[in-house]
């Protein structure tokens, strides 16, 4: 003969279920603005990284075309073009890529036929996003530095 004594189900109760909640919400509430600070630096280098691979690529092609290259900073817009007597060789909008904006002491970098900066005077340019900023400097001489 079988007694049967009261049931036993099994399962979570409503306070185990509120107990695993919460420590999921402070974890999230811990993840989540640090996560916003990294895609922010991350986005920030970037369109950093890429500016600098446009400066070179300019640089290259002035000596290569053995002519003038410049690279026009659109601080508007957000995009940098590289022209070469007139022409469009390569337009980039950081803007739309990488959610950035760009600032700059000057509104071009000019390359001459030897690869040097044509000008008097050193060009920073501030690539911004959110909190983060990255800032990437041509020399006189036609440097990047970053």
């Amino acid at each position: 003969m079988r007694i049967s004594g009261p049931s036993h189900q099994r399962g979570t109760t409503i306070v185990e279920l509120l107990a695993c909640l919460t420590i999921v919400a402070v974890l999230l509430a811990i993840a989540v603005p640090r996560y916003a600070v990294w895609r922010d630096k991350m986005g920030a280098r970037e369109a950093a990284s890429d500016v600098v691979g446009v400066l070179g690529e300019a640089r290259e092609s002035a000596v290569l075309r053995a002519g003038f290259v410049a690279v026009v900073l659109d601080t508007l817009r957000g995009s940098i073009e590289t022209r070469s007597g007139g022409a469009l060789l390569t337009r980039r909008d950081e803007s739309t890529r990488y959610g950035v904006a760009l600032a700059a002491n000057r509104d071009s970098v000019v390359y001459d036929p030897r690869g040097l900066g044509y000008g008097a005077s050193t060009v920073s340019i501030m690539v911004r996003r959110g909190a983060a900023a990255e800032t990437i400097t041509v020399s006189r001489m036609g440097r990047v530095h970053w």
